[in-house]
């Protein structure tokens, strides 16, 4: 008992170490005041998926690391944004995890979908395996782009989600090619690699016919991925208050970014701060207890979250953000269209209605939604970070 609250005296000790400040704190398109609303900021920052290095799992590709300590913090910030995707999808962004309560089974989906193991969608075997393809060796460094462009192909194989995975790319976004890709209803390009399992495997115990009617509705769920370049060796300020425009939209993934061994998940601002995840913490690897129970405590970080001035973010990063219905992506359009009004706030990114002509050759247009973004990723990203267009005033 003596140490229960102890933990519990020392968490709120901490706590109170969170700026007393009439600033709003926004995590994820909600706004909170540190006045009045301190359990919620924990709550909503605790409810969220952190993933950390891990050792001891099943070595990659049967014969490759058994950790990913020194070289997968970018690997484990693109599996946060992409859980907060799935957490969105499945479980709703009012959902939050309690220590002790019993969670529905879409929770555990969600959570299982990253564990570490091969078959996983999103394990970081696969993240790894699936890099090769992208150029990187298992064990080398990502930049945010190589591990977007890594999720949008393994997303393909999770038709539990059906999510359509959209990486703009060019400093551009363009709501013609978005659209298309959303209300196409084609099987998954990656249906046929599928591996021949029962349904409600591979549905990851979603009711079957409840998969069948997404599939068939006239939206997917989007996951927008923004890969940037906001400076050359820092952060230009002219993009901070367009930054931090983007905590505040409801449909915020939030942020991830980093240099070489120090890849954060960003999930809010406070102030001039920055709030994050990080992924610098190595855990044993998790396997399910004898009663098939998944044990969930260290997938969620029950501390207050870290901070840091937004001038020391490293300029390369990618904005994420999760359009569950048409009318979210209208919306989502509408507050990008009206950032671009505000003063002292220079636009991250161009929003356009159509393909502009400089962008691509034609023929990448006739192709499926799914294959037109891995063509252009070839062009415009045959090596890492450097090749970013500079934004520039």
């Amino acid at each position: 008992l003596f140490l229960a609250t102890l933990t519990y005296d020392t968490l709120r000790f901490e706590y109170e170490d969170f700026p007393e400040t009439k600033e709003p704190v926004w995590i994820l398109g909600r706004k909170y005041s540190v006045f009045t609303e301190k359990e919620e900021i924990l709550l909503d920052v605790t409810s969220r998926l952190w993933f950390t290095y891990r050792k001891n799992f099943p070595a990659i590709g049967g014969t490759g690391p058994t950790s990913d300590t020194g070289w997968g913090c970018m690997l484990r910030c693109g599996q946060m944004i992409f859980a907060q995707a799935l957490v969105c999808r499945h479980l709703g962004r009012e959902w939050r995890w309690i220590k002790g309560k019993r969670q529905m089974d879409n929770y555990f989906n969600v959570l299982n979908a990253f564990i570490d193991k091969k078959d996983s969608y999103y394990s970081i075997h696969q993240i790894a395996q699936m890099g090769v393809g992208e150029g990187k060796s298992i064990g080398q460094w990502y930049g945010p782009n190589t591990v977007a462009q890594v999720l949008k192909k393994l997303a393909t194989f999770d038709t539990w989600s059906s999510l359509a995975v959209h990486i703009a790319m060019d400093n551009t976004v363009v709501m013609e090619e978005i659209r298309r890709l959303c209300q196409s209803n084609f099987p998954c390009a990656g249906a046929a690699a599928c591996p021949a399992v029962e349904s409600d495997v591979l549905y990851n115990g979603y009711p079957e016919e409840a998969g069948v009617r997404d599939r068939l509705s006239l939206w997917k769920p989007l996951v927008l991925l923004i890969p940037l370049r906001l400076g050359l060796t820092e952060i230009n300020e002219a993009y901070i208050e367009t930054l931090k425009h983007c905590f505040m939209m409801p449909q915020s993934l939030g942020v991830i970014g980093g240099k070489p061994n120090s890849a954060h998940y960003f999930i809010g601002y406070v102030g001039e701060e920055l709030i994050y995840l990080d992924p610098h913490t190595t855990q044993p690897a998790v396997e399910p207890n004898d009663s098939g129970c998944l044990p969930d405590e260290s997938f969620h970080c029950q501390h207050p979250p870290c901070r840091m001035s937004i001038a020391e973010l490293d300029p390369s990063i990618a904005v994420g953000f999760f359009c569950n219905t048409e009318e979210d992506f209208n919306d989502w359009c509408q507050q990008i269209k009206k950032l671009s009004l505000v003063r002292g706030a220079l636009p991250m990114f161009e929003l356009v209605e159509r393909q502009p002509s400089h962008f691509s050759n034609p023929d990448v247009l006739n192709l499926t939604p799914d294959s037109s973004d891995a063509d252009r990723l070839e062009r415009f990203f045959d090596s890492e970070d450097e090749d970013f267009e500079i934004l520039s005033l």
